[in-house]
């Protein structure tokens, strides 16, 4: 939170940072490399990481019948939608990468935007990131653990083996990561269509007990509103991810045109798929068995395939693998956003000279998730992922309505009704009302966590004449990091009314060592 990137303000803050423009002048930057296929894999690869596999479980649970969860997941599917369709008019209005956390900034000012920022570095994509991975780990181990849980030791192990893997890998290529990405995606579609299948086939065979309205509608404990909005909360976490095309829009090809064309193939295949991926899980389990499950998925696949059970923890190791990579290619996006705009240190704000690669917000966000593998009481995770994650959407919705309000005559490639983020609202007020009265302490804890943020901001950010000694010693650790990750800032655009013409930010390395750096690379 140096000096430096507030110096930059002037071009940062430009609509179209050159950021996701190619190599210039001799200028190093991000490049332009997400078309549309990687665009849906990105949509579609973040939110089918382990939600489905996980989530299916604590819908359940707080639903009460098997009838109110499916209810639950198509009403969250068409909300999730309701929503994507908001982000993406502010993802064309506001062409920048860092989604929510940048229409927050420009809208409600640089307190709010640091806030949603600081929750995100602590709390929300740290530990997302360490979920699927603990999934991942899960899944990997179920086979050799049949009659009990997999040791604790290992699982946090695997995953931490995991997140560096695919640290190394987003680090070494942005293509390499989005092969990675739009390989597993398929993958994990795959998985799912095989489940899919195999409850047609269920159906088809005349085993839809609990698909029937006396039976699928017969509670196995009593109905309370406050546990609803809980299973509206677990499926929320089961949807998630589906605004991450925001926090790479500098990065794709003609964004005005893929931002919103993905969003809208993303979002109502993921919803299909997940719908009727629970209908195959009631046609082989009964709501006991669900929750007796601690992989479902795997439960599933023992009933259904004998012998060839193997292929279902196969499958989705493989699906939770490819969240992972997603979630660690689009967060990194994010601190490095951040930084870009003087909220986070100045370091994650700058790019490898010779692989034009975000290395040390990729390895920032590897460290913050490997520390969230502390924990890993997965559902209490997911309640704090969800009921923040809601918060904020709730508020960048908000700000569509402001910013129509202040700003009518903006250009906007894309417009739609207001009485579409009315009825996100109204929902999202809803669920945080009946999640607070339900699990106070849980979301206590996420909001006094979140409030942390304030005194960091006017320390970090707000106040700019900080004794000399500390610049010192803050330009001195970023020349070190530099250093050791051959990392420079990216060039910027200072506007595309002056002829795009590329400016080097202020670095504390010398010309001659960021020729250097180059020449060695």
């Amino acid at each position: 939170m140096s000096d430096g990137p507030r110096q930059r303000s002037s071009t940062t803050g430009s609509s179209k940072d050159a950021a996701g423009a190619e190599e210039s002048g001799g200028g190093v930057a991000l490049k332009k490399e997400i078309g549309l296929v990687s665009a849906c894999g990105i949509i579609v690869g973040n939110i089918i990481g382990s939600g489905i596999f996980v989530s299916p479980k604590g819908v359940l649970e707080n639903a009460s019948s098997v009838g109110v969860a499916l209810i639950v997941w198509i009403i969250t599917g068409i909300i999730t939608a309701i929503g994507a369709l908001c982000y993406a008019e502010l993802g064309v209005t506001i062409p920048k990468s860092g989604g929510d956390y940048s229409y927050v900034k420009d809208i409600f000012g640089g307190l709010a935007g640091f806030l949603r920022l600081w929750i995100a570095v602590l709390v929300i994509y740290p530990t997302n990131q360490a979920v699927i991975a603990l999934t991942f780990s899960n899944y990997v181990l179920q086979p050799l653990f049949p009659t009990c849980f997999p040791p604790e030791i290992g699982l946090r192990v695997l995953a931490g083996v995991c997140l560096l893997l695919l640290t190394w890998v987003n680090c070494s290529s942005v293509r390499w990561a989005t092969r990675v990405q739009d390989i597993f995606t398929a993958g994990k579609l795959l998985a799912l269509l095989l489940i899919i299948v195999m409850g047609i086939v269920q159906i088809c065979k005349g085993d839809y007990y609990w698909l029937e309205p006396v039976n699928a509608f017969e509670p196995f404990q009593d109905y309370d509103v406050g546990l609803i909005a809980l299973s509206f909360l677990q499926g929320s976490f089961a949807y998630g991810g589906w605004n991450f095309l925001n926090y790479v829009t500098e990065e794709l090809v003609d964004p005005y045109v893929n931002l919103p064309r993905a969003i809208f193939i993303s979002i109502p295949l993921v919803t299909f798929v997940y719908v009727f991926a629970n209908i195959a899980y009631v046609t082989a389990m009964s709501p006991q068995e669900l929750l007796a499950s601690n992989a479902v998925a795997v439960t599933f696949g023992e009933k259904l395939l004998g012998v060839m059970s193997w292929i279902m923890p196969i499958s989705v190791a493989l699906s939770t693998f490819g969240g992972v990579n997603g979630s660690l290619f689009t967060s990194s996006r994010l601190f490095f956003a951040g930084a870009r705009e003087g909220h986070l240190p100045s370091l994650l704000a700058m790019i490898h000279v010779k692989r034009c690669t975000p290395i040390p917000a990729l390895l920032f966000t590897c460290i913050s998730t490997l520390l969230m593998l502390c924990t890993s009481d997965m559902y209490t995770l997911i309640n704090y992922v969800g009921f923040i994650n809601y918060l904020f959407y709730g508020v960048t919705v908000a700000g569509q309505i402001v910013l129509r309000i202040k700003q009518p005559d903006i250009h906007r490639p894309i417009k739609i009704s207001l009485i579409w983020p009315v009825i996100y609202l109204l929902f999202w007020a809803f669920l945080l009302i009946f999640s607070l009265y339900s699990e106070p302490v849980v979301c206590g804890i996420g909001l006094a966590i979140m409030l942390t943020g304030v005194p960091v901001y006017f320390l970090g950010v707000y106040w700019k004449n900080k004794p000399k000694c500390f610049d010192t010693l803050v330009d001195k650790l970023t020349y070190l990091g530099q250093k050791l990750c051959m990392v420079v800032y990216p060039a910027v655009s200072s506007g595309e009314d002056e002829g795009q013409e590329m400016t080097e930010a202020k670095s504390p390395l010398s010309k001659q060592d960021e020729d250097n750096l180059k020449a060695n690379c």
